[in-house]
């Protein structure tokens, strides 16, 4: 089975979507093999929706797909240095036309996790790939503590059914504070601050 967060050869069908949040209208580039490809989902909305950005200078989209949330941020925030960053290739590629056409600048960055990033962040956030394994998402809340500044904060969308409690359990076990910011149909938004 083929998983937005591999590299498998998969068939090429470009499509073309639009996103209306903060009174703006985004357009994006998606295709086959990528996250939610032809929609913002609704963990994603909600995190955006929820996320409190003050004076944070530099912010990670770990797992950023075709940089949905590292695009709008940038655009609502322009002093914000965003980096994104993901595994797939494609959504890579997707993720710097993206940007171009919804004219920010961003940093891309091709990383599994954390693997080649090596700079520390104000605030990383995700929207974990919860299919990937626990395993994987708990190395990836590991990671994001070693990669955050002091009091620096991890924000990450979570369903319910996919672990939300016990993911805010292991989070506690790390971190200094963490806080369930939002709760919507069975989504749970969790800030982590180191």
């Amino acid at each position: 089975m083929d998983h937005y967060f591999t590299n498998n050869n998969i068939k090429d069908k470009p499509i073309n979507f639009k996103v209306y949040i903060f009174n703006k209208r985004y357009e994006f580039l998606s295709n086959q093999g990528v996250f939610s490809k032809n929609k913002i989902d609704f963990g994603t909305n909600l995190l955006l929706n929820t996320i409190q950005i003050t004076n944070e200078k530099s912010l990670l989209d770990l797992g950023s797909g075709i940089g949905i949330m590292g695009i709008i941020l940038k655009d609502n925030y322009p002093n914000l240095r965003i980096t994104l960053s993901d595994v797939n290739k494609r959504a890579l590629t997707l993720a710097k036309t993206n940007a171009n056409q919804n004219k920010v600048l961003v940093n891309i960055i091709e990383s599994n996790l954390f693997e080649n990033i090596e700079d520390k962040f104000d605030v990383v956030i995700s929207n974990p790939p919860i299919r990937a394994g626990k395993k994987i998402t708990y190395k990836l809340y590991e990671d994001a503590y070693k990669h955050l500044n002091k009091d620096g904060s991890l924000w990450i969308v979570i369903r319910k059914a996919q672990g939300a409690k016990t993911t805010y359990s292991f989070l506690t076990t790390i971190y200094s504070e963490v806080v369930i910011v939002n709760k919507k149909n069975g989504y749970y938004i969790v800030k982590a601050i180191k």
